[in-house]
């Protein structure tokens, strides 16, 4: 049997149901994986929460979209991937799971060395990072503003970042501050008179923006500092008539498929010699789902929340 959880209603963690299944075998062209880690993202709980609507006839909902594991079964076709292959599999709906039936496409080799948690909360954050700092067109010796940098997207963004070496400044509530010291970032705080902090922590001037929160403070500030043209946002989608480049999958949004699905390999390469490192918050039981995403949902997460199978 398989235990899956889904979203069998809408609203909050309460939504979420434990689903013992028949073992799922893998179709033309497919792979069954047997997780040993499971990444959550944002996108999970509101996928049920009604952000996205409330269509009965969508329920239940699969959950999840990226994990970590070894591969049991291939289904015919399949070539290059066999049975004990340590993989993770990456934008595979219903990942939620501990038997993952997906794509051959959505599998990325794990590098031996990546823990089983690093491997499942690598590609999410990291490909949506690489699409951030891609967008930008900064390059070393150039100096880039990240609004929400404490964030799981933040902290690959400071470690991409880094590795290229671009400086960074980074904005982010006090606590965080020795966090972003430690991965090469100049911290600031947001709120009242951060423009007047972040013009003078770069006095030379800015490069480009990239907001990974949303928020009116960080783009208003973003706009006054760079062109609108040199600002990236992964969630401003009210403000894109500022003319900003919005990232993603909401209006508007350039969702950049070729370009992420083209970091994978490169991203787990990093990860696996360690120049990349994925901050796992906290990991929890998958039958656990519930209380991993309310604390997902109270927005403190500093790194990635994993389930295990």
């Amino acid at each position: 049997m398989t235990t899956t959880v889904m979203a069998t209603s809408y609203g909050g963690p309460e939504a979420l149901s434990v689903i013992e299944q028949p073992l799922p075998d893998p179709g033309s062209g497919q792979v069954r994986v047997s997780t040993r880690a499971i990444g959550t993202n944002p996108f999970d709980h509101k996928s049920y929460s009604g952000g996205f609507g409330t269509d009965p006839a969508e329920l239940p909902i699969a959950l999840g979209s990226e994990a970590a594991g070894v591969v049991d079964a291939v289904g015919e076709g399949v070539q290059g991937v066999a049975v004990g292959d340590e993989v993770i599999a990456f934008s595979a709906s219903g990942a939620y799971t501990t038997d993952l039936v997906t794509d051959l496409e959505k599998l990325t080799p794990k590098p031996g060395p990546l823990p089983w948690e690093q491997a499942a909360g690598l590609l999410a954050t990291g490909t949506t990072a690489w699409h951030a700092l891609a967008a930008t067109g900064v390059s070393s010796g150039d100096t880039v503003l990240v609004h929400g940098a404490a964030g799981g997207v933040g902290q690959m963004v400071l470690q991409l970042a880094r590795l290229r070496g671009i400086a960074v400044v980074a904005t982010a509530s006090e606590r965080n501050h020795a966090l972003l010291t430690s991965l090469g970032a100049l911290p600031i705080a947001y709120g009242h008179g951060l423009l007047e902090r972040a013009r003078a922590a770069a006095p030379g001037g800015y490069g480009a923006a990239i907001d990974l929160v949303g928020t009116d403070e960080a783009i208003d500030a973003s706009l006054a500092l760079v062109g609108a043209d040199q600002v990236v946002s992964i969630a401003g989608f009210g403000r894109g008539a500022d003319g900003i480049t919005l990232l993603g999958f909401g209006p508007g949004a350039d969702p950049g498929t070729e370009l992420r699905d083209g970091a994978r390999a490169q991203l787990a390469d990093l990860a696996g010699r360690g120049d990349l490192v994925v901050a796992v918050d906290r990991s929890y039981a998958l039958t656990d789902a519930a209380a991993a995403h309310a604390y997902l949902r109270a927005g403190h997460a500093r790194g990635k929340v994993i389930l295990r199978p």
